[in-house]
């Protein structure tokens, strides 16, 4: 079955970095674009990051543009997304997240929470 397992989240201070991970299961990997999403408290889950298969293209949700980069390595099933310049509006659940044969599926979602 498709599985989703991050890691990475945790408490950082304003204007630091985190990087997330996401080891993927259960489907061919390589051949599906991943996305990242996040959700704050009291509000809804959006969208993050998008990067293609061979990560030829990578889209950014405005908020994060010039601060988060998502990249992949194929050979490890991983997609990561780098965090810099993190700021208290991103506290948030962070997930992972994988459109396979007209499913969706999502990780756990790991806390990344931004507090000085």
């Amino acid at each position: 079955q498709v599985q989703l397992v991050e890691s990475g989240g945790g408490l950082v201070q304003p204007g630091g970095s985190l990087r997330l991970s996401c080891l993927a299961s259960g489907f061919p990997f390589s051949t599906y674009a991943m996305n990242w999403y996040r959700q704050a408290p009291g509000k809804e889950r959006e969208s993050v990051a998008r990067i293609s298969i061979f990560s030829s293209t990578k889209n950014y949700a405005d908020s994060v543009k010039g601060r988060f980069i998502i990249s992949r390595d194929n050979a490890k099933n991983t997609v990561y997304l780098q965090m810099n310049s993190l700021q208290p509006e991103d506290t948030a659940v962070y997930y992972c997240r994988v459109d396979y044969q007209s499913r969706t599926y999502w990780g756990q979602g790991p806390q990344v929470t931004v507090s000085a």
